[in-house]
């Protein structure tokens, strides 16, 4: 796939259906803008998709899992090992995102794009079982990014064609804060310390093994910040890369993605980065505890819907998300308007409603 040229080939916005989405809203009888963020969520999405008429019955959860090389540093509580455990429960519906996804009523679908121990039950994808340590060189080679980016592209054309009408972001991978970290760093041009968190729980001397593992990975490669792909291969994930295709997909199929927590909103980023016109698909759900989340979702212009202080990962945030967009369409098509009610409608007075 020729990713310099995608960004011509993704739909325009339809500015005529999101105008009719806000045209709605303003006509249901309630003050102006009163939902806020959930309002120009489902204007977001009339847009996107070119239908005002905004369905989101069928939804699923991709969740992304691989390893990384990196953790031969020490940057991790736990081995790899977990990667592949947490991955194969992911895949038989027995972990946090499971139990959530029944409640919104999503399927969860666990890919495998990486694990040194192949996920049992998982979607195979594999890219290789694992990437490389970045401390000694690319995580990856640029073909393989490449295929992580564009196995979501494909995954999000799969759904599409199943009648999936929203899709949420999650991952699972020991070490992959680190990796985000590292990206992150490079894209916003901050200080490796002001981006990295201790992850999943790290002591003070793991989180300076973590800072020290990003600055020599980023000294050795020297990934260039104007090229998102030269970035993600040499110092990202299989996962990142998977979670980035995604949100391209969304974009060219025309299917909203819930961005989830930091890892999430980072490939968002890497996405955004190689084609402009992928934020249309973008819908952020949560801003996550880690340092850099609030910066990527700021990058991006994206205001999440949740400041619960969440860290999970695996795409649970995303997964919140979904009954706050169902109570919004409950309203949105069922509400009654002013001319229902026979009183007069209001009308924007000038000034920002805060």
């Amino acid at each position: 796939m020729d990713f310099s040229q995608l960004n011509d080939q993704i739909p325009a916005f339809d500015q005529a259906a999101a105008k009719q989405a806000k045209n709605n809203w303003d006509a249901i009888a309630k003050p102006l803008g009163s939902l806020g963020i959930l309002e120009d969520d489902i204007i977001q999405i009339a847009g996107l998709t070119g239908n005002p008429q905004v369905c989101l019955d069928k939804r699923g959860v991709l969740v992304m899992c691989a390893d990384n090389g990196v953790v031969e540093e020490g940057v991790t509580q736990t081995g790899q090992e977990v990667t592949a455990i947490v991955a194969s429960n992911i895949a038989h519906m027995d972990t946090s995102v499971c139990n959530m996804a029944r409640v919104a009523g999503a399927d969860v679908t666990a890919i495998d794009m990486g694990c040194v121990t192949p996920a049992e039950g998982a979607l195979d994808r594999r890219i290789a079982p694992q990437t490389n340590n970045f401390t000694k060189g690319p995580a990856m080679t640029r073909t393989q990014a490449e295929q992580g980016l564009t196995t979501g592209i494909e995954l999000v054309k799969e759904y599409k064609e199943r009648g999936y009408q929203l899709l949420a972001t999650g991952e699972m991978g020991i070490g992959n804060t680190t990796t985000s970290s590292a990206v992150a760093a490079v894209l916003l041009g901050l200080p490796i310390e002001e981006v990295t968190g201790r992850g999943a729980g790290l002591s003070d001397a793991g989180l300076t093994r973590k800072i020290a593992a990003i600055k020599k990975g980023i000294e050795v490669n020297q990934p260039n910040p104007t090229d998102a792909i030269d970035v993600l291969a040499k110092v990202g994930g299989f996962d990142i890369a998977g979670m980035a295709g995604v949100f391209l997909g969304g974009a060219l199929y025309q299917v909203p993605v819930l961005i989830d927590g930091f890892i999430s909103a980072l490939s968002a980023l890497v996405a955004a980065r190689i084609c402009p016109a992928s934020t249309h698909a973008m819908i952020a759900s949560h801003v996550s505890a880690e340092p850099a989340a609030h910066m990527v979702l700021e990058e991006l212009g994206a205001k999440p819907l949740i400041q619960a202080g969440m860290r999970l990962g695996e795409g649970t945030g995303a997964v919140c998300a979904m009954p706050l967009l169902d109570m919004a369409l409950s309203v949105y098509r069922e509400m009654v308007s002013f001319d229902d009610i026979q009183i007069e409608a209001y009308t924007p007075q000038g000034g920002d409603i805060k």
